[in-house]
């Protein structure tokens, strides 16, 4: 099998790694590698070389997180600006700033795109789409140093849409939607005298990303629905260094916008993913922007205190019919050790055991067909703090308790816990005393993205659903909150974080061309833009600031 087979195959199982390769003796075993930078390699590796599966499902840093999309249904038609004007794009498009996003690269890493859309063509009708990697497409042309997926260049969209059957030349297409929708917002042409339609940089260049679905292993192991879109982490970090590829700098930055999101993770930043974002948004003409997620009023995390009063915290958990299953992890902080036991609704429990420095335990009901895997680090790498894995196979409808136990002294006492974004149950179980708060999706915890939550623009009420700050260790994020209520797609008005990351990945790109294109600031990056936003916004006399729903700024102004 050649490398694009092995990355393919449900067979080969994806681990992501942050040392040499040569470790691993990989001429010795059946795997191929892509190398992502100086710090992370992404391996594929034949199961059958894996002596223990189940160990290397527990070995939480290496094996790929899965995303989802961060949007609600689409309703209402008509191009309505005043999200735009709201967050002052319209504002900077005009003279004397004329800011269109001329010179930058917007870089959507979604779902697809609807080539053949108007909204993506300058007005000759030729595409401004510079670039598509379809990952799904295996019978084409691979991107340098990919090995798998197809390219296509803005010559053969161009030449597709000249003929009869474009797909015949050109056959990705966005059947889900949502990467049309964002590119639209973010960068969607100019059209008719109204406007008809215009999106935040209608002038820059489009360069698209369609990932492919997850292997079905991972689907598996994170309990995922049938038909519900999940992305592997894997993919995502290569489609974000294919991006990086299109930077030219002090002359053509690139902005990469993000609007797919997870619960799972440290919620401080230190998976693969945000660290390797990061990476790239500390470099000179690059811009990351991410959504920060719809899970707010989930209930879907829970933070709890131990203290010398308090030796033990029960965690109830609603489970409704029908629910197949779910993963919830426990993150603690050095150098607290917990445990927990677990009481079914039908009074059956498990008591507390410690698995030593890393380990799992799978137990079954007696009377109840569940099934639950407990599986800890007592130092997970990435984060070198303690991680508490549970996954619940089969769950009894009612009230499940989870409690939380200290073992010996207790110094800080915080623990949180996470269950699945929503879309990734198939009925969604709840936490009786959930808080909303530190429910940002990752990657929006990673320190120098620029993560953004959601408002409704037409009253300045914060979007209930939006995630929210901060990190898990305080960390301040969101950066601001953006327009992500009603916004105008070329599929309608729809809602969601991902929405408002789509506007501010336009706005950054206004900022762009004034900084790097037209000369003003060459050496920007992420962590200046960032910073520059900060100060242009607008803020509340009535809120304190940094907030937790809303991070430093109201609304954000790109002028």
């Amino acid at each position: 099998m050649d490398c694009r087979d092995r990355i393919l195959s449900n067979n080969y199982y994806d681990v992501v790694i942050d040392f040499p390769i040569d470790v691993l003796r990989y001429d010795y075993f059946d795997l191929c590698y892509v190398n992502v930078d100086e710090f992370y390699n992404i391996v594929y590796i034949n199961r059958e070389n894996i002596r223990n599966v189940s160990n290397y499902i527990f070995d939480y840093k290496s094996v790929p997180k899965l995303y989802g999309l961060m949007q609600q249904d689409a309703a209402g038609q008509g191009f309505d600006p005043n999200n735009l004007i709201a967050s002052g794009i319209t504002q900077a498009q005009r003279p004397p700033l004329s800011l269109t996003g001329r010179g930058v690269v917007i870089c959507v890493i979604d779902t697809g795109i609807d080539y053949t859309n108007e909204v993506f063509r300058d007005s000759q009708g030729n595409s401004r789409i510079l670039a598509i990697w379809d990952q799904t497409i295996q019978n084409g042309r691979s991107p340098e140093g990919f090995y798998y997926g197809s390219e296509y260049t803005r010559e053969d969209i161009n030449r597709a849409l000249q003929a009869e059957d474009p797909y015949s030349i050109v056959p990705s297409r966005d059947e889900i939607g949502h990467g049309s929708a964002l590119a639209g917002v973010a960068a969607g042409s100019r059209l008719g005298n109204g406007p008809g339609y215009t999106g935040a940089a209608p002038d820059a260049d489009i360069v698209v990303v369609k990932l492919k679905q997850a292997k079905q292993y991972l689907r598996d192991f994170f309990m995922i629905p049938a038909g519900v879109p999940a992305y592997e982490e894997t993919d995502i970090m290569l489609a974000a260094r294919y991006a990086d590829s299109f930077v030219e700098q002090f002359r053509r930055p690139v902005v990469i916008c993000l609007g797919l999101g997870t619960s799972y993770g440290d919620h401080n930043g230190n998976a693969p993913l945000p660290r390797f974002l990061d990476a790239i948004a500390a470099k000179r003409s690059r811009a990351v922007v991410v959504c920060g997620g719809n899970e707010g009023n989930a209930a879907h995390h829970f933070q709890g205190r131990l203290d010398s009063q308090r030796n033990a915290v029960p965690v109830e958990i609603r489970v409704p019919e029908n629910v197949d299953g779910f993963i919830m992890e426990l993150w603690g902080n050095v150098p607290d050790i917990f445990t927990i036991s677990v009481r079914s609704p039908g009074g059956e429990t498990i008591p507390a055991i410690r698995l030593g420095v890393q380990g799992s335990i799978t137990y079954s009901f007696i009377y109840e067909r569940t099934r639950i895997t407990i599986a800890g680090s007592l130092v997970e790498p990435s984060s070198g703090e303690e991680m508490v894995l549970l996954r619940v196979d089969q769950p009894t409808p009612g009230i499940w308790t989870f409690q939380v136990e200290a073992v010996g002294n207790i110094y800080n006492g915080t623990f949180h816990m996470w269950l699945p974004i929503t879309q990734f149950m198939n009925a969604s179980a709840y936490f009786l005393e959930a808080s909303p708060y530190i429910t940002l999706t990752e990657p929006a915890m990673a320190r120098d993205v620029i993560s953004v939550s959601a408002y409704n623009a037409a009253n300045n009420s914060f979007f209930i659903e939006s995630g929210r700050g901060f990190t898990r260790n305080n960390g301040i994020n969101p950066d601001f909150a953006a327009p992500g209520v009603n916004i105008s797609t070329i599929r309608g008005r729809e809602t969601g974080s991902s929405f408002a990351a789509a506007i501010t990945a336009g706005a950054v790109a206004q900022f762009l061309q004034w900084a790097v294109v037209e000369g003003n600031n060459q050496i920007v990056a992420s962590r200046e833009i960032k910073n520059y936003f900060v100060r242009g916004a607008s803020r509340s006399g009535e809120l304190t600031y940094p907030n937790r729903e809303w991070g430093d700024n109201v609304i954000i102004v790109s002028s």
